[in-house]
This record gives structure tokens, C-alpha cells and sequence, in this order.
């Protein structure tokens, strides 16, 4: 059997930590120094915006000016939520705004319907206090950092507490010494120690603004995905059912619904022929019997993508065992599993995705041989099937293959098909293990 020679990955040397440190507190100091005037000016537009329209409501104008001042915490959360990943070291869903229609009354009053744009707004209002002290701290820590390494450098234009008396610096007022060599210590220890608290300390106030903003402006967001999520596995269910009947039915009524209705014909004719012609009588039965060896073939085959028996009773391996031997095409099965049983609907997936897999190798491969591996990979069940045919397999809409998308996306899994022309094919199922 002929298999890909997949090239090993490039290997990537990991980041030096003490680089991705430095570069994660500059990151943190720019986002903690541009949230106080971003903060300040959100709340002051929607402090004052929102006044000015809930006060002028009587006369209809407020309803304009709430609209506006949702239309402007929206542009500013949508700058904020740009930041959230390069602070949070992670994506963040988006959410999505209520779409204006209707006349122009409507499309005006689209912003108050809108649940995000009210928490825009509140984001605008919060943020303020947050940003203040995330300022505050990486101000304070980089003055001190800063200035206490490099005070050798400027110590001499300061005065000298021991010149004037009116001067007492630090170490004087905590008791001790003062001179120039140990005023040079004293404060570079300070700046040090500031320098390696720096990076945790803005990295602290950092992620405390950007929980902020996640929480208010990311978690309906990730409320509308996971929705979509079900949403969409739930209809490619209902797509993959639809679809299996109908091609049920169809393979029902070309194969053994006409090979029943010619043996009924069969047999009625050769009931008339027994007391006048006993010998074709006999002929007429010998067809019937072929027939209803056929019908029962054609049965057994449209009835290996149910779940048989074996699948409930004994597991999956031996479900997928059966279902090998039976295969016209000569499968070579690795089966990897615990002895525990996954679930009931990871099960039946599984075998379906094997059963429909290997109908379309004896279908339309002209493969000689086919390997089907099943084994656990992390928290996912992967499912390969491989033969060394023509290739050329797309996951077109309304063909097997992609039925078996439908079927995989119903229950979050995956379907992925390498097939170019010439061979080999190799499709992959990954099923969420529990």
C-alpha cells in the first residue's frame, strides 16, 4: 500500500524568557499608559452623553443624543477590544451588533435595543478607576527603576545634604549617613529591586484593566459563539438525518423494493403453474429463491450504516471488526482503545464514519487495499481511513463525504480528507473523546 511521505515540521527555537518578559512588560506599560487618557475621555463623553439625553428626553432630541453616545462607546470598546489580545495573549471573540432596519425611526433607536452597546457604555464608565491606578503603578515603578539605576549619573547635580542643611534626603530622614557613595547604593538598590518587580507589578494592573474590558465587552460575545456553535451542529444533525433517509429510501426503492415486488410477481405465477405445468412451477420458485437472496444481500448492505448489535453490545473494536471483515476491499484494522466504552454517541459516530468510509473505497477508489486506524490522540478520537486508490475525493455539499462533515459537526468533531489525483486518500475524523 502505497503511503505519504509527510516532510518532518521546521523546528522553531522557543523565545529566550527573559526577552519575552521585557517584551510583555513594554506591552503592558503602553496599554496601562494609553488606557488613563482613553478612560478618561470614554467617561467623560459617556457620562456627559448619557446625561444630556436621559435629561432631554421630554423633547425626543435625547433619544438621538443616547443613540449617538452608544454609536461612540461602541467605537471606543471596538479600539479596546484591538488591545485585549496583545495584553491577554489570547483571541477574543467579537460580538455582534443588532443590524439597523426598518425606517428611520428604528434604525435610530437600534443602538438602545442592543444589549452590547449598554455594556459598551458601562465598560466607558468602570474603566476610569482601573485605568488611574494601572497608570498610576507603571509610572511609579518605571520613575524609580529608571531613576534609581541611573542616579550615579546625576547624583552630583543634586545638592549636598552635608553643605546645606535645609537639603535631607532618604537616608538621612531613616536615620542614617548620609554621603555620596551611599546615597549612589542606596538608591541604584532601589531602582534594581523596582526593575524586577516592574515586569509583574504592570503586568498585574495590566491584566486587571484587560479582565475588565473581557468580561464587559468579550462575554456576550463568547455567549453568541458557543449559540452559533450549537446552532449549526444541531442543523448539519438535522442536514446529515435528512440526507441518510433520503438516500435510504432511494437505495430501498431501486434495489430490494423491486427485487420483493418481482419475487411477489414470482410467486403468484408460479402458484398458477402448479396443477398445469409442476416443472416451470419449480423453475419459476428456483428465481424466486435467488431473488430473495439478493433482496437480503441488499438489505444486509444498506444496513451497515445503522449501528448493528455487535456495536451496543460488544463495543466499538468489535463493531469495526465485523464491519471490516465484510468489506469487499481488504482492510487492515488498528484499533488502539481502552477497555472502558466511550459514549454512546462517540460509538456510533465512529462506526458510521468507518462504514460510510469504506462503502465509498468499494465504490469509487478502485482501491486494492485499505487500513482504518482508530486510537485516542489527547482528547480527541481519531479516526483514519486510508487506501491506496485514485484519489480525487472532495468534500463536495450532497455526497457522502460530506454527509460525513454533517455528521462529525453535530457532535464537534472534524472531518479533514487528503486525496489528490493518483492516490492515495486519507480521511481523518477527530471526535471529541468524551
Amino acid at each position: 500500500m502505497t503511503t505519504e511521505t509527510l516532510a518532518p515540521p521546521p523546528v522553531t527555537t522557543p523565545p529566550d524568557p527573559r526577552t519575552r518578559l521585557v517584551r510583555q512588560a513594554l506591552v503592558d506599560s503602553g496599554y496601562a499608559l494609553v488606557s488613563l487618557p482613553a478612560g478618561i475621555l470614554a467617561f467623560v463623553l459617556v457620562v456627559t452623553g448619557v446625561s444630556v439625553g436621559v435629561g432631554t428626553l421630554v423633547i425626543w432630541v435625547g433619544v438621538a443624543v443616547l443613540a449617538g453616545t452608544l454609536l461612540a462607546a461602541r467605537g471606543l470598546a471596538t479600539v479596546e477590544r484591538a488591545q485585549l489580545p496583545v495584553v491577554l495573549d489570547r483571541p477574543v471573540p467579537r460580538p455582534a451588533y443588532l443590524v439597523p432596519d426598518g425606517g428611520r425611526v428604528r434604525r435610530l433607536l437600534t443602538p438602545l435595543r442592543d444589549p452590547q452597546s449598554w455594556l459598551d457604555a458601562l465598560h466607558a464608565v468602570l474603566r476610569l478607576p482601573l485605568a488611574v491606578l494601572a497608570f498610576s503603578v507603571t509610572v511609579t515603578f518605571w520613575a524609580l527603576a529608571l531613576g534609581g539605576i541611573s542616579y550615579g549619573a546625576w547624583d552630583w547635580a543634586l545638592p549636598d545634604p552635608s553643605t546645606d542643611p535645609d537639603n535631607t534626603d532618604l537616608l538621612e530622614l531613616l536615620g542614617f549617613e548620609s554621603s555620596s557613595g551611599r546615597r549612589i547604593l542606596f538608591y541604584s538598590t532601589i531602582g534594581l529591586l523596582a526593575a524586577v518587580v516592574l515586569p509583574f507589578a504592570v503586568r498585574a494592573v495590566a491584566l486587571l484593566h484587560a479582565q475588565l474590558g473581557r468580561a464587559l465587552l468579550t462575554s456576550r460575545a463568547a455567549a453568541q459563539a458557543e449559540i452559533g456553535r450549537l446552532s449549526r451542529g444541531r442543523d448539519a444533525a438535522v442536514a446529515a438525518e435528512a440526507v441518510a433517509l433520503r438516500r435510504l429510501e432511494r437505495d430501498i426503492h431501486d434495489g430490494p423494493q423491486q427485487h420483493l415486488v418481482r419475487l411477489g410477481m414470482d410467486l403468484s405465477r408460479a402458484q398458477r403453474q402448479l396443477d398445469r405445468d409442476p416443472a416451470a412451477a419449480r423453475t419459476t420458485l428456483a428465481e424466486a429463491g435467488v431473488l430473495a437472496r439478493e433482496a437480503l444481500e441488499e438489505l444486509r448492505a444498506l444496513s451497515r450504516g445503522i449501528a448493528p448489535p455487535v456495536l451496543a453490545d460488544r463495543g466499538l473494536a468489535a463493531a469495526l471488526t465485523a464491519l471490516a471483515a465484510r468489506s469487499p476491499v481488504p482492510v487492515e484494522l488498528a484499533v488502539d482503545l481502552p477497555e472502558q466504552r466511550l459514549a454512546p454517541v462517540t460509538e456510533n459516530t465512529a462506526y458510521f464514519v468507518v462504514s460510510e468510509a469504506l462503502a465509498n473505497v468499494a465504490k469509487h477508489s478502485g482501491a486494492r487495499v485499505c487500513r482504518v486506524a482508530v486510537g485516542r490522540a489527547g482528547d480527541v478520537l481519531r479516526v483514519v481511513v486510508e487506501d491506496d486508490g485514485d484519489g480525487g475525493a472532495l468534500l463536495v455539499p450532497g455526497h457522502g463525504l460530506a454527509g460525513l462533515a454533517d455528521r462529525l459537526r453535530a457532535v464537534d468533531g472534524v472531518l479533514t480528507v487528503d486525496s489528490p489525483r493518483g492516490g492515495p486518500t486519507r480521511a481523518t475524523a477527530e471526535l471529541p473523546w468524551s
